[in-house]
C-alpha cells in the first residue's frame, strides 16, 4: 500500500501540472514536456496561495486536483513520427530511467531534501500552510519546486516528492531531443538529450527532493518556448514564458537572468509583448519577495542583509557564506573542470565526457548554436557564486547540445560519444576514476523502492544521523525544540528544530554556550576608559579597527568614581550596524552579551544616551578577549548636544572567571525558546558538557552513535 501511495501522490501531481499546462498552452504548444513544465509552473503558485491561506490540506488537494484533470486538455503524446526509433540510445535511456525510477521511489536520503527541502516542507504540511520561521534562513529561500514537493508529499510523503523531480528531468530530455528535431538537427538532440540523462551529477540530483534539475527543465521550455514565440507570436505563450521566467526565480535565486532574458528577447521583437512577459513574471515572483519583506524585512532573504539591515541574518554570516561557496575545499578554481567533471569532491560529477565542452564554442559559426551558447552564458552566470557541480545543471542542457551539434559534424560521432558516456557513468564504473565520496548512485533499489524491506536500515546507510531523528521522537515531547550545532535530516523528525548557523537567533544561543566553556569566550577581559569628570548627556563607544573578528560586549557600565550610574528606563540604547540585542549590553549579566553583525571595521558603535544631564568620570567594558582586531575609543555627548572626545583607547586588564557561568547560560538557552540540546562528539564543548552536566543543570535523556541528547533545565 505504501508504494501505491507514493506512486498516487507523484502521478497525481504530474497528471495537474499537465493539466495545467494543457490550459495555458492549448493547441499553440501541445508538446508534454513544455506542458508539464508550463503547468508545474501554475500549481506552484496555486500551492503558495493555499499555503498563504492556511489551506493545505490534502483532501483540499485532492478535490482542486482532481477538477483540474477533468477540465484540462489532454496532453500532446509524442506521435511515432516525432519519437525516436528503438536504438542503443533508447537502450541506455531506458536503464538510466529504471535506475533513477527506483532510487527515487526508494526512502529518500539526500542530505539537502532529507534536511531542508523537504524538512519545511513537512512542517508547513503540519501546519496547513506557511508559519514564520525566522530561526532558519533556508525558510526564506523562494520555495517554487518544494510547492509541487508539498502537493505530492501529502500522498505519497518523501518518495513522492523526489518522484516528481525526477519527472523534470524526463520533462528536459525530452524537450532537448523534441526542440533539436524541430531545428533540424534530431541526432545532435538524441546524443545531447543522453548526455544529459546519463550525467552521474544530473542522475542522483533527479532522484532526490532538490530542485537543480527542476530548474534545468524549467529554462530549457523557456527557451523552448521563446524560440516558438519568435515563429508564431502566439500570446498564450507570451503568458507561459512569464511564469517561466518568474517560476525560475522562485526556484533559486541564481536564475533571476531568466527575466530580464526572457523579456529582452521579446522586447527585440515588440515592447507591448515584453511587458506582457514581465506582468506575468512579476505574478510568480512578487507574493515571494512580499513575503520574505513582511516576515524578514528583506524581499530577498537571505542574501543582501547588508542593503535590507534585519535581526535575523546577520550580515557576517553572509560574507562567509558566500566565500565558503565560491570555493569550498579548493586551493584554485582551475581545480573545478577536474573536479565536477571526473573527481566529483563539489558535490558530484558530471562525467569526463564533459571535459570536451569547449568543443562547444565551434558552434558559434552557426545561428542555433548561437543561441543555445547565449543561454548557457546566461544561466550560468551566476556559477561562481556557488561552485557545487549542481549549479551546472541548468545551462548543462545548452552546453550539451552546442556539443552534440559540433560533434554531429562527423556522422555518428556524436551518437558514439553519448554512449561511451553513458557506459561509463554507469554507477558500477564510476568509482573507477571518481573519488570514493563522490555523491553518486550505486545500485538500483528496488527492494526499498517497493518497500519490501523496512526504510531505517536504507536511510541510516547513507544518512548517519536519521537514528538521531528517532531518538528525538522518542524522548521529547511534541512541540518540543532542540537546538544542536550540526543540522540532521529535519525531514523525518516532527520537532522543531535550530541549527547553530541558521539565524542570528541561534548563533548568539550557541555563543552563549561557548561563553560558559570556550576560553576565549568567557568573559575575563575588562576595557576602562578613564576621563575628567564632568557632566555627560550620553557616552558612545566607537569601533576603528578592521579584522575578521566581531565585536561584541558583555556589559558596559558608566561610572561616577566608585559608583555605577543606575541603568534607567528612560536611557536610549542603540548600536550600529545591529542593534537589536544592545539592550545585552546592559541587562547586568555576563552570560548574555551584544554583537555586532559585521566583522570589525571602522564606523561601528554602541551607544547610550541619559534621561537628562549625569556626571561620570570612567566606562567599564566587560567582554570576552576574542576581538583582537577591534579598537575602540569613547566620545561623549556634552549638554550643549555635541560629541567629544573623552578618551582614545581603554586600559586593558584580566579578570577571574566569573562563577555560575554553566547554569546561566543553559537557563539563557531555555529562555530563548529551546528545550532540549543535541550535542555530537565532534561539537566543540562536548566533554565539558558531558563532564559537568551538574553544573550545567542539564539532564542528558538519551545518547546514540556520538549524539547526546540533554534537556536544559
Amino acid at each position: 500500500m505504501e508504494a501505491l501511495a507514493i506512486l498516487f501522490g507523484a502521478g497525481f501531481t504530474v497528471a495537474v501540472c499537465l493539466a495545467l499546462g494543457g490550459l495555458l498552452l492549448g493547441d499553440c504548444f501541445r508538446d508534454p514536456g513544455a506542458r508539464f513544465v508550463t503547468g508545474a509552473a501554475l500549481l506552484s503558485l496555486l500551492v503558495f496561495f493555499l499555503c498563504s491561506l492556511k489551506l493545505a490540506y490534502p483532501l483540499l488537494f485532492l478535490l482542486l486536483g482532481a477538477g483540474l484533470c477533468l477540465w484540462g486538455r489532454p496532453p500532446g503524446l509524442p506521435s511515432a513520427r516525432s519519437a525516436p526509433r528503438p536504438t542503443l540510445l533508447t537502450f541506455a535511456f531506458a536503464a538510466f530511467f529504471v535506475l533513477y525510477f527506483f532510487h527515487a521511489m526508494a526512502p529518500e536520503a539526500s542530505p539537502d531534501g532529507a534536511g531542508y527541502h523537504l524538512g519545511l516542507v513537512v512542517r508547513y504540511l503540519r501546519e496547513h500552510g506557511f508559519v514564520r520561521i525566522t530561526d532558519n534562513f533556508y525558510a526564506a529561500l523562494p520555495a517554487g519546486v518544494e510547492m509541487l514537493f508539498l502537493f505530492a508529499f501529502a500522498f505519497g510523503r518523501h518518495s513522492s516528492a523526489a518522484l516528481v523531480h525526477l519527472a523534470f528531468l524526463v520533462a528536459l530530455a525530452w524537450q532537448v531531443y523534441a526542440y533539436a528535431r524541430r531545428a533540424g538537427f534530431a541526432q545532435a538532440g538524441a546524443a545531447a538529450a543522453l548526455l544529459v540523462f546519463a550525467s552521474p551529477a544530473v542522475g542522483i540530483d533527479a532522484a532526490s527532493a532538490y530542485n537543480d534539475v527542476a530548474l534545468a527543465a524549467i529554462v530549457f521550455t523557456l527557451f523552448n518556448l521563446l524560440e516558438t514565440w519568435n515563429e508564431t507570436r502566439n500570446t498564450r505563450l507570451l503568458i507561459a514564458i512569464g511564469l517561466l521566467a518568474g517560476f525560475a526565480f522562485t526556484v533559486k535565486y541564481t536564475a533571476w537572468l531568466a527575466l530580464p532574458w526572457a523579456a529582452g528577447y521579446v522586447a527585440l521583437k515588440s515592447r507591448r509583448s515584453a511587458a506582457v512577459v514581465a506582468v506575468w513574471s512579476a505574478v510568480v515572483i512578487a507574493p515571494w519577495l512580499l513575503k520574505n519583506w513582511i516576515w524578514f524585512h528583506n524581499p530577498v532573504a537571505p542574501f543582501f542583509n547588508r542593503v535590507f539591515p534585519n535581526p535575523y541574518v546577520l550580515v557576517s554570516f553572509e560574507e562567509t557564506y558566500r566565500r565558503v561557496l565560491s570555493l569550498y575545499h579548493l586551493k584554485s578554481r582551475w581545480q573545478i573542470p577536474m573536479e565536477v567533471t571526473t573527481r566529483g569532491s563539489l558535490s558530484g560529477l558530471l562525467g569526463p565526457v564533459f571535459l570536451l565542452s569547449p568543443l562547444a564554442l565551434l558552434a558559434l559559426r552557426k545561428s542555433a548554436g548561437r543561441r543555445l551558447l547565449l543561454a548557457a552564458l546566461v544561466f550560468g552566470a551566476n556559477y561562481f557564486s556557488n561552485i557545487g557541480t549542481r549549479f551546472l545543471i541548468a545551462p548543462l542542457p545548452f552546453v550539451a547540445l552546442a556539443m552534440a551539434l559540433v560533434l554531429s559534424a562527423v556522422p555518428r560521432l556524436a551518437i558514439a560519444v553519448a554512449l561511451i558516456h553513458a557506459v561509463i557513468s554507469w554507477p558500477a564504473l564510476v568509482p573507477k576514476y571518481a573519488i570514493p565520496q563522490a555523491w553518486r548512485l550505486t545500485k538500483i533499489p528496488w527492494r526499498e523502492a517497493l518497500r519490501l524491506k523496512p526504510e531505517g536500515p536504507y536511510i541510516e546507510s547513507r544518512l548517519p544521523d536519521h537514528a538521531i531523528d528517532r531518538l528525538i521522537e522518542e524522548k521529547t515531547p511534541p512541540g518540543s525544540t532542540v537546538f544542536t550545532f550540526t543540522p540532521i535530516p529535519e525531514a523525518y523528525t516532527t520537532r522543531r528544530v535550530r541549527v547553530e548557523f541558521q539565524a542570528a537567533e541561534n548563533k548568539l544561543s550557541g555563543d552563549t554556550l561557548w561563553t560558559a566553556m570556550v576560553p576565549e569566550y568567557v568573559p575575563t577581559w575588562r576595557l576602562r576608559f578613564s576621563f575628567p569628570r564632568q557632566s555627560l548627556r550620553g557616552i558612545r563607544v566607537l569601533q576603528t579597527g578592521t579584522g575578521p573578528d566581531l565585536w561584541r560586549v558583555h556589559e558596559l557600565r558608566v561610572l561616577d568614581g566608585s559608583r555605577e550610574l543606575s541603568r534607567a528606563p528612560q536611557w536610549r540604547l542603540t548600536a550600529h550596524p545591529y542593534p537589536w540585542t544592545v539592550q545585552s549590553a546592559f541587562d547586568n549579566s555576563l552570560v548574555t552579551f551584544w554583537l555586532c553583525g559585521e566583522t570589525a571595521h571602522p564606523g561601528q558603535f554602541l551607544e547610550v544616551q541619559f534621561h537628562g544631564d549625569e556626571t561620570a568620570d570612567a566606562v567599564l567594558i566587560e567582554t570576552a578577549p576574542n576581538q583582537w582586531s577591534v579598537r575602540l575609543k569613547l566620545q561623549g555627548l556634552d549638554p550643549a548636544g555635541h560629541w567629544i572626545p573623552l578618551a582614545a583607547a581603554p586600559a586593558a586588564s584580566d579578570a577571574p572567571r566569573p562563577l555560575g557561568l554553566r547554569r546561566a547560560a543553559a537557563e539563557e538557552l531555555k529562555r530563548r525558546g529551546n528545550d532540549y540540546l543535541l550535542v555530537f562528539d565532534t561539537n566543540v564543548g562536548a566533554d565539558d558538557l558531558r563532564a559537568n552536566a551538574e553544573l550545567w543543570g542539564i539532564r542528558l535523556v538519551g545518547e546514540d552513535r556520538g549524539a547526546r541528547l540533554y534537556q536544559l533545565p
